[in-house]
């Protein structure tokens, strides 16, 4: 039976990435159930928006590449969503419980098992839009419980204008000067790819008080690496 691959975490806090997307499919309940029964510190995801104003857990704009169906997330309704089952990690039909879920069932999931919410907000949102995420998440009482990602650097900044202390992570395949500015400005921590992170920038960031995710990191080797770097985060759909 396959199983998540163990690594020496030290002090590093790892997040299942779309749930255990390495066992189950991803961004699914049977995705966050198994990184809730496991040691993960937390379990990232990816929102959209329904045509209908609802908040969705999925990673792609449209559902070509889990459903094989042609079917765009925000110009469809939530109703029309829940009807469509998702292939399994081998592409194939059949599973009924392989569903897009909600944003609400995903953070049930994760406060029902005592992990961290590590959303990643994928579109360009509205003050609004971002305060109904965050609504949902202050309904379930879970909103300590939550660290919020984007490429958009317009989402984590409406969402520190409405909680000025959330923990927010700036997601970014580049790491520059550019990019330090940009977290020291707005006091954002940092998501990067890994492939980009080396020892004397994470020292640097480390100095200026930025905390470090690194995303998507599958080989134990690299793994444990960024581990003795200090970095605080490791986010990966295998390794626990």
């Amino acid at each position: 039976m396959m199983d998540t691959i163990r690594i020496e975490k030290q002090n590093t806090r790892m997040v299942a990435h779309r749930g255990v997307s390495g066992l189950e499919k991803e961004n699914t309940m049977a995705a966050f159930v198994a990184a809730g029964n496991r040691s993960y510190w937390g379990v990232e995801t990816d929102v959209h928006r329904t045509a209908d104003g609802q908040m969705v857990v999925i990673h792609d704009s449209d559902v070509k590449r889990v459903a094989g169906l042609e079917l765009p997330v925000e110009g469809s309704d939530l109703a029309t969503l829940r009807e469509v089952v998702l292939l399994d990690r081998e592409n194939r039909p059949g599973r009924a419980d392989l569903r897009i879920p909600t944003l609400r069932e995903y953070i049930r999931a994760c406060k029902q098992y005592g992990k961290f919410c590590v959303p990643e907000l994928k579109t360009h949102f509205t003050a609004e839009e971002i305060a109904q995420i965050a609504g949902e998440f202050r309904d379930e009482d879970y909103l300590d419980h939550a660290v919020f990602i984007s490429f958009c650097t317009q989402n984590l900044i409406y969402m520190r204008e409405l909680f000025p202390e959330q923990p927010v992570q700036q997601l970014t395949n580049r790491l520059d000067e550019e990019v330090l500015a940009l977290l020291l400005e707005h006091r954002f921590d940092l998501d990067v790819d890994y492939r980009v992170l080396t020892e004397d920038w994470a020292r640097r960031l480390h100095d200026a008080g930025v905390r470090i995710n690194c995303w998507t990191v599958d080989d134990p080797a690299v793994a444990e690496r960024l581990v003795g770097w200090g970095v605080e985060y490791l986010t990966s759909n295998i390794l626990e």
